[in-house]
């Protein structure tokens, strides 16, 4: 049997994981409306442009920095997609935003949707680093 005790200090945590799992899907269903404003022809160019990259990055299965890496992995997960997503707020219409999430409430399920074509431009940026770096690499070792 287990203690009144040990339940407390099983329960914690999993309220913890409850609250960040209901965060996320609050993260997600922003991150949809965002990419249903792009649509909306309501929505100002500045604010679609900087919605395109937010989305596109946010959507993307490929990260930039990789999320094996300790600390920096995860560093654009919890800061710079929320970053981008409150800039790109306050740049659209509340009307359109308010619009935007309710389809957004509507539409989006556990599943997340995937953008392929960030994904590519994330390949195309660390291939173009990597060459970069064997470049300086080759140079320095060639003097």
């Amino acid at each position: 049997m287990w203690s009144r005790e040990a339940s407390l200090i099983f329960r914690i945590p999993l309220e913890i994981l409850n609250t960040w799992k209901q965060k996320t899907l609050e993260l997600r269903r922003e991150t949809y409306a965002l990419y249903l404003s792009i649509r909306d022809p309501r929505t100002p160019w500045p604010a679609r442009l900087l919605a395109v990259f937010v989305v596109g990055y946010a959507f993307s299965p490929i990260d930039l920095i990789p999320d094996f890496i300790p600390v920096l992995g995860y560093l654009d997960d919890l800061v710079l997609i929320p970053l981008g997503i409150i800039l790109v707020r306050k740049l659209i219409p509340e009307d359109v935003l308010a619009d935007c999430r309710e389809k957004s409430r509507e539409m989006i399920g556990p599943g997340k949707p995937t953008n392929w074509i960030a994904a590519g431009v994330i390949i195309i940026i660390w291939l173009l680093m990597a060459g970069l770096i064997a470049y300086y690499v080759i140079s320095y070792f060639r003097k």
